[in-house]
Formats: C-alpha cells, sequence, structure tokens
C-alpha cells in the first residue's frame, strides 16, 4: 500500500465542501443546545460544556496550523517532536486529570508506558501492516500515534485506578498473602490480572461492534477523505488492531510498576506512596524537580553499601522483623 493509495482524514480528492469558521459556529449550536438541557434539568455541566467545547475549538485551531507546517517540511525529526509531544501531553492528561489516585513517580512511569508502547506499535503497524513508505510519513503516522495515545490513555486510567484502590482500600487482604510468605507479585497478582480485564474491556467490546453498530471514525474520516469502502474497512481494521495491542502493553506496564512501588522490596503495602488528587501535583513536582534529580544521582554515585552485618545481629533482626 503506496503513500497514494493509503488515505488518512484531511486527504481529499478536491470535492469535499470548503469549511469555514461559520461552519463550525454552526456546528456550536449542538452544544448550545447540551447547555439548554443542562439548565432544564439543573444539572450543573452547562459551564463545562462550553469550556470544554471551547478547548476544542482552540486545540484543534493550534494542531492543524502546526500539522500543516509538519506535512509540508515532510522532516522526520519534526515527526518525532510532535510523536513526542502527543506522549507528554497524554501523560500529563493522565496523571493531572484524568487519575482520581496516584503513586509515587507515576508521571515518568506513565511516560516511559506510553512511549513504550505507542512509538513501537505504530513503527511496526505503519511499516508492516500498511506498508507505508516512509513508515513516519507525517500524513499518515502523525494521526496513528495520536489516536494510539488517545486510547492507551484510557487503559492507563482503568489499569493504575484499579490496582491503587485495591491496594489503598482492600490493602488487608494484599497483607495476609504477604503475612503468609506470598512475594509482592503472588500477592497482587489477583488486583493486576482484574485491573487488566478491565482496562482492555472497552477496546474488546469496540471491535466486537465495529461495523455492525456502529462506524468508527477512523473509517469515516477515510471515506470522506476520498478512500474506497474497502481500503477504509481494511485501515480500521489495523488501526483497531494496533490501539488493543498499544493499550495491553502500557496498562500492564503501569500497572506492574504500580505494584512495584507501592508494594516495596521489602514486601509491605507502602499506603504513603499513595495520594489524592489534590496532592498529587504537588508530590509530582517535589519529587521529581531538577535539584532533588541532580541529589538523588550524586547518593547514587557516592554511596557505597555497608559491611554485611556478623551472624549473630542478622538472625537476631530477621527474629525481630517475624514477630513485628
Amino acid at each position: 500500500m503506496s503513500d497514494a493509495s493509503i488515505t488518512i482524514p484531511g486527504v481529499s480528492d478536491g470535492t469535499q465542501p470548503e469549511l469555514t469558521w461559520i461552519n463550525v459556529a454552526i456546528g456550536l449550536a449542538f452544544i448550545l443546545f447540551d447547555i439548554g438541557v443542562s439548565s432544564i434539568f439543573k444539572l450543573g455541566i452547562g459551564i463545562s460544556l462550553l469550556v470544554s467545547a471551547l478547548r476544542c475549538i482552540g486545540q484543534l485551531a493550534v494542531v492543524a496550523t502546526i500539522l500543516n507546517q509538519v506535512f509540508e517540511k515532510k522532516n522526520p525529526w519534526m515527526v518525532a517532536m510532535i510523536c513526542f509531544v502527543l506522549n507528554l501531553l497524554g501523560t500529563f492528561e493522565t496523571v493531572v486529570n484524568k487519575s482520581a489516585r496516584r503513586f509515587q513517580h507515576m508521571f515518568p512511569v506513565v511516560l516511559i508506558g506510553m512511549l513504550g508502547s505507542t512509538i513501537p506499535i505504530s513503527i511496526t503497524g505503519a511499516y508492516f501492516a500498511m506498508s507505508i513508505r516512509p513508515f513516519w510519513t507525517p500524513m499518515q503516522y502523525i494521526p496513528i500515534v495520536g489516536m494510539l495515545c488517545g486510547q492507551t490513555i484510557s487503559g492507563i486510567v482503568v489499569a493504575v485506578g484499579y490496582v491503587l484502590k485495591e491496594l489503598q482500600e482492600n490493602r488487608d487482604k494484599t497483607e495476609i498473602y504477604l503475612a503468609f510468605g506470598a512475594t509482592r507479585m503472588e500477592a497482587c497478582r489477583p488486583i493486576v490480572v482484574q485491573a487488566l480485564k478491565l482496562a482492555l474491556t472497552p477496546p474488546i467490546n469496540s471491535m466486537s461492534v465495529l461495523g455492525i453498530i456502529s462506524i468508527p471514525g477512523m473509517m469515516t474520516g477515510a471515506l470522506l477523505g476520498g478512500a474506497s469502502v474497502q481500503q477504509a474497512a481494511k485501515l480500521q481494521m489495523i488501526i483497531m488492531f494496533m490501539i488493543v495491542a498499544s493499550t495491553t502493553l502500557a496498562s500492564v506496564f503501569t500497572s506492574l510498576s504500580a505494584v512495584f512501588i507501592v508494594v516495596d522490596e521489602e514486601h509491605r503495602v507502602r499506603s504513603e506512596r499513595i495520594f489524592g488528587k489534590s496532592a498529587g501535583l504537588f508530590k509530582f513536582s517535589k519529587n521529581w524537580s531538577a535539584k532533588n534529580a541532580i541529589a538523588w544521582v550524586k547518593k547514587k554515585a557516592t554511596h557505597h553499601p555497608p559491611p554485611p552485618p556478623p551472624k549473630e545481629e542478622e538472625e537476631e533482626r530477621l527474629l525481630m522483623h517475624t514477630l513485628s
């Protein structure tokens, strides 16, 4: 499938009508209708609807301006920068706005999970499944990464949220397993399994109803852009498979990271490493400032492990730890 044969939303054959800001204003009338419904039923979400709609307009206008320049220049480094920014913004949205609970060092963990899932899967899918040459062609690759980021966020929020909820509210169950000699992975395995099931349920349900109950946005955009129905359907199949794979990989990584951070190497549940939404941003900025990062590196570089304790002291320490 060459660059000319694959069509991503935004590629038009010249027959589509030219949309103006007047058309956008007409579309905004649907939001005004929702605000009216909110006022009638006293839902209290009218302001949120209006702010979200204005954010949508502003963000898409800025993105369209930036992507227009990237599409014209076709610079691989600019494509890489845009993809990194998408993952960075997705991480910020996940940690700051979407997550009700957070764990220590959550921001870098989620960023690594996002980059480690969306980038390899998008490269593999674009090069092998879609046969795009070069795979980083901006018109195709950037929308693919954007869709993967959007869907991966939901999986991470669901998986990590469930893990932290269980470790905080039902920590007694985990501590019973640990008290009977289970490792932290053995004790938390049921939590991780259930978290992954919850995270993967939405994409699985989406795959099961595609083409029968709903026509997905990617396929609709490709059709509006001038692609044939068969090409649009095949394109949507590949994108959907990539979304599920990216969501799975990111959810597994972030869930396991949450377990290994909250349950330390001594197999203790450290509930103080879980904090709510109000305190999360403060703790993140405190733990991950440039000054603290440099101090941490210096400490690790100059740290020398203490000599092993005598056998008698070690046995006494183990006995006291067992009794406590």
